[in-house]
């Protein structure tokens, strides 16, 4: 794992995101690895060699985030990385951006995989608005170790109960949809009771990350091989247009609050 400390001019940086006024990415890279993840596609941005997962630059700066620049707006932490990632437990990073805004007049929204979270869980009870969103596709863990380096079915779902029943405003983003291998049901009753919200993302692939994905399931799904060629080589998108209103209908018939991304 290539780590090194960087300086930046600031934390916050304004978003493309709808709905998202600000984001704050403490961390370039991110030690998950997800084998799905987009942001690996920016790291030329970032003018990185490693592979995606092998590197990871600790953010600071000398510029603090100023209560006036934030207040009534929306932040995401984070966007291209996950602020509670396995460094975070000796860096700190997120912890002191967090104590920094813990007083301030903002919606905040923290997307992580890991049980870490849990350690500010003083500081995310004394802000205003605070939501987490914790993401999953799978409770098969095998499948899970395949696309993912961190992090436990099993520890996110305690995650989820724990912060449901310390007060937070909790949101199961289902995503990626796998084609085939999600199985959004099964997700959605093993944590109903601690989730207060569903986000749901189907697989997207381009470029690079197209042909990784394909050749991972050729190699390890080869049944649905064909049929993921149809979705992502022939653009037939109807799989994924049943499967929403599928999903609409589910979710409505279980007065399940539910967006898309």
């Amino acid at each position: 794992m290539q780590i090194k400390e960087i300086n930046v001019n600031r934390f916050l940086t304004k978003s493309k995101i709808l709905g998202i006024d600000f984001v704050i990415n403490p961390y370039v890279g991110c030690p998950n690895g997800c084998l799905y993840c987009y942001a690996s596609f920016l790291r030329p941005l970032k003018k990185h060699d490693e592979l995606w997962g092998e590197f990871i630059d600790i953010k600071t700066t000398d510029n603090m985030i100023k209560k006036r620049s934030v207040t009534g707006k929306t932040i995401l932490l984070s966007s291209t990385t996950d602020p509670y990632n396995k460094y975070e437990k000796d860096y700190k990073i997120t912890r002191s951006i967090l104590v920094k805004l813990v007083d301030f007049d903002f919606h905040l929204i923290i997307e992580t995989k890991n049980k870490l979270i849990l350690r500010d869980i003083n500081l995310l009870r004394k802000m205003k608005d605070v939501k987490v969103i914790i993401s999953l596709n799978t409770l098969n863990d095998n499948f899970r170790r395949q696309i993912e380096n961190y992090s436990t079915i099993d520890s996110r779902i305690k995650t989820l109960k724990t912060l449901h029943e310390e007060g937070i405003y909790t949101i199961l983003n289902i995503s990626p949809i796998f084609p085939f291998i999600t199985d959004y049901k099964e997700i959605i009753d093993a944590t109903k009771d601690y989730v207060l919200e569903y986000q749901f993302s189907f697989l997207t692939l381009k470029n690079d990350y197209k042909r990784e994905i394909l050749k991972f399931i050729k190699e390890h799904y080869e049944k649905y091989y064909l049929e993921y060629a149809k979705i992502y080589l022939l653009n037939d998108h109807t799989y994924f247009h049943n499967l929403k209103i599928e999903i609409l209908n589910y979710c409505k018939e279980n007065k399940i609050k539910y967006t898309f991304n």
